[in-house]
């Protein structure tokens, strides 16, 4: 159902944005030569239309863009941050203070992590003699 309504919105845009093309500026724009009055369509009667047309158009537009808009809504369904929160209870109450050891926040979940991983000390590193000389770039 939804692709079938983006399909028709896409034909809508383009055909919008074609008879907008379409309509004569105050300069003259990219509309079509008026010609003389024995034409298929007057000024007037080509005016007219194209204004009818970019009205219904443009309604047309509205309507698929709320279509749309509605559909993701419902596919999208409601859920909670809550939800997806790793320990966290289902019941707890946002700023009630947690029981020390029960887990439940990122420090503690941290602390857990570092204290299941066994702790090496880290080798100490000798410091970089000195030099004597100034170091000179050599030639190659």
């Amino acid at each position: 159902m939804q692709t079938v309504i983006i399909v028709i919105h896409l034909i809508v845009v383009i055909a919008l944005v074609g008879v907008v093309l379409l309509q004569r500026s105050e300069g003259g724009g990219l509309g079509m030569g008026g010609g003389g009055v024995s034409g298929f369509m007057t000024g007037r009667g080509q005016t007219n239309a194209l204004t009818r047309t970019t009205a219904i158009l443009a309604t047309i537009f509205f309507l698929t863009s709320l279509g749309l808009s509605v559909l993701a809504g419902i596919q999208r369904g409601q859920r909670s941050i809550f939800d997806s929160m790793p320990g966290g209870a289902p019941g707890a109450v946002p700023g009630a203070p947690v029981a020390p050891g029960a887990g439940g926040g990122v420090l503690d979940q941290l602390r857990q992590i570092q204290g299941s991983q066994p702790t090496a000390p880290a080798p100490a590193a000798p410091a970089p003699a000195a030099p004597s000389t100034p170091q000179v770039p050599g030639s190659q």
